[in-house]
């Protein structure tokens, strides 16, 4: 090899060298094995990451949302089956449950091919991008936004109506879209919006913000409320999560704790019982210990 070609050969490694550093790094390859996903975005471009370890829940440990749980069971079921189902708006009080029943679902039904995709609320400008991924692929996938909410002008607000109705192309028939939130309409409303209200003789008008506002949790065809608990469904969930921690009755020393554990967190919610269990729990095995 003469010294010339050495020289041209060298150029063109540094070349390269320099090409690589300046090129985006190739994504990260879908393991599709998984049960559940997070859409990431690097450098720009969005993947599915496989969630290794997802949260373990069963339906049968959401102890008095039976009516909520029957109805998002069932259209789950349709979905499973190729059947239509609905789109899911789970809204109402905080740790009543919400996020845990759609965990819950993938739990119980992953063996039937269900799947959660779990997209941020800053990412669902995605959403076209999440469909032309998952459309071809016989499983079935729940895309999960939790929490959702929206400021005005935010740019998922739209592209999460055009995904529930549907743009050009056609929704894909192997996804539904399940979302959780503290409101039921999404976004803040505010009093001056109210000026907008017409009244016709006995008829009102709301304006179009309103409108606009409301349209959103409207695109979703099944709407679940969840309410804030009473003492007794309180005590039955703790009951239940004490019992998962081998603890089999719930006496009167452990009742009145369980109470004032609620009371000083302003809240009788499926959270905080289960938080209160686990620490009651591991009280009592120091104790022992």
């Amino acid at each position: 090899m003469t010294r010339e070609m050495e020289s041209l050969i060298a150029r063109a490694e540094s070349l390269l060298a320099r090409l690589e550093g300046v090129l985006p790094a190739p994504l990260p390859t879908t393991d599709w094995s998984a049960h559940a996903f997070r859409w990431r975005r690097q450098q720009g471009r969005g993947y599915l990451q496989a969630v290794a370890h997802p949260h373990r829940i069963r339906l049968a440990d959401l102890q008095d949302i039976d009516t909520q749980k029957m109805l998002l069971v069932g259209n789950t079921r349709q979905f499973l089956r190729g059947l239509p189902a609905n789109n899911v708006l789970l809204t109402g009080a905080r740790g009543t449950g919400k996020s845990s029943l759609i965990k819950a679902l993938l739990t119980d039904y992953a063996a039937e091919g269900l799947r959660l995709v779990e997209v941020d609320k800053t990412d669902l400008v995605d959403l076209s991008d999440i469909t032309d991924l998952l459309r071809n692929r016989s499983e079935r996938f729940l895309i999960f936004c939790d929490d959702l909410s929206f400021d005005a002008d935010e740019p998922g607000y739209k592209a999460l109506k055009v995904a529930l109705d549907g743009s050009v192309s056609a929704a894909a028939d192997n996804m539904l879209i399940c979302a959780t939130s503290n409101r039921r309409h999404l976004m803040p409303e505010f009093m001056k919006e109210n000026l907008e209200t017409q009244y016709v003789g006995d008829e009102i008008r709301p304006g179009e913000t309103i409108e606009e506002k409301i349209s959103l949790s409207e695109r979703f065809g099944l709407w679940l409320s969840f309410y804030p608990f009473d003492q007794d469904a309180y005590l039955d969930i703790v009951r239940h999560w004490l019992g998962h921690f081998g603890i089999k009755r719930l006496t009167p020393q452990t009742r009145q704790a369980a109470l004032q554990f609620a009371l000083q967190r302003g809240s009788r919610s499926g959270r905080v019982a289960w938080q209160f269990a686990r620490d009651w729990a591991g009280r009592q095995a120091l104790r022992r210990s």
